[in-house]
């Protein structure tokens, strides 16, 4: 199948690009890497009148560090640019390591982290990553910038906070401590799928964090804030520490789906994150 015939726009400001997105008389969709829109259009799973190509908006390829606080990456900076270290060092290697276990490197090249989080596959590793991290997303719209917690933008699968004519703008990704850890692990059948589960650990004492994602469920990510319990000797360097009758109990209480199969590899999914701790 190909895509239903549409018009489309290539905005050179945010403002013209919210105007666009915020008609009542079009159903438009932005468009940056393509990489999950393009065959879903194919497939017409979306039939837009119109795609608004966000790709000539400046402010959506910064990448700025503010007061040693956070980094903010542009919603249209590509998964092979932070591989290549596009961000600055700041998260621990992280951010680098996530990008590059993203598929494949032509899907790298065009993917933006932006477009991942807009499109909020539950499988997606930067959700997962981000989440852990205590990210949080700019959205420009009509009525200015806001800012949300990751954990408030998605809010179910393929589905976001965004408001009629909003766009992301960016991400901000606070900065770790010299003396942080972290985890992330997933498993796929084969190199380039997506994932079945996803285990995604921080350790950041002089911060105070110690927090666990699920990620690949059926929803958003299951975000554990107090998870210091699961890890034992392995925040300070020890390994085989894993607690896995702590984290059972933390994910059944979190409601992770009870399917033996599914529980299971999620469980192994978290435990080897904690392992790289």
């Amino acid at each position: 199948m190909k895509p239903v015939a549409f018009d489309y726009e290539r905005p050179r400001t945010l403002n013209a690009a919210c105007a666009l997105l915020a008609s009542e008389d079009l159903l438009a969709k932005p468009l940056a890497g393509g990489q999950s829109l393009g065959p879903m259009l194919n497939m017409r799973l979306v039939q837009p009148d119109l795609l608004v190509d966000i790709t000539r908006i400046p402010e959506l390829w910064r990448v700025e560090e503010d007061k040693s606080v956070v980094v903010e990456i542009g919603a249209c900076i590509t998964h092979a640019a932070i591989e290549d270290g596009c961000v600055p060092g700041v998260t621990g290697g992280i951010l680098a390591s996530v990008a590059g276990g993203i598929a494949y490197r032509a899907v790298r090249n065009r993917g933006t982290i932006g477009g991942s989080l807009a499109h909020a596959d539950p499988a997606a590793d930067w959700v997962a990553c981000l989440a852990a991290l205590g990210a949080e997303v700019v959205l420009h719209g009509p009525a200015g910038q806001r800012t949300l917690p990751l954990g408030g933008f998605v809010v179910g699968a393929l589905e976001v906070a965004l408001e009629a004519g909003e766009v992301l703008e960016a991400v901000r990704v606070p900065i770790l401590s010299p003396n942080a850890r972290w985890g992330f692990y997933k498993f796929c059948r084969k190199t380039g799928e997506f994932a079945e589960a996803i285990g995604a650990v921080v350790h950041d004492p002089d911060r105070g964090v110690a927090r666990a994602v699920i990620g690949a469920t059926h929803s958003r990510p299951i975000v554990l804030e107090e998870a210091s319990v699961i890890f034992g000797t392995a925040a300070s360097g020890g390994r085989g520490s894993f607690d896995r009758n702590a984290a059972s109990e933390l994910m059944k209480a979190a409601g992770l789906d009870p399917d033996p199969y599914f529980f299971q590899v999620h469980l192994v999914a978290l435990e080897r994150a904690v392992d790289q701790l």
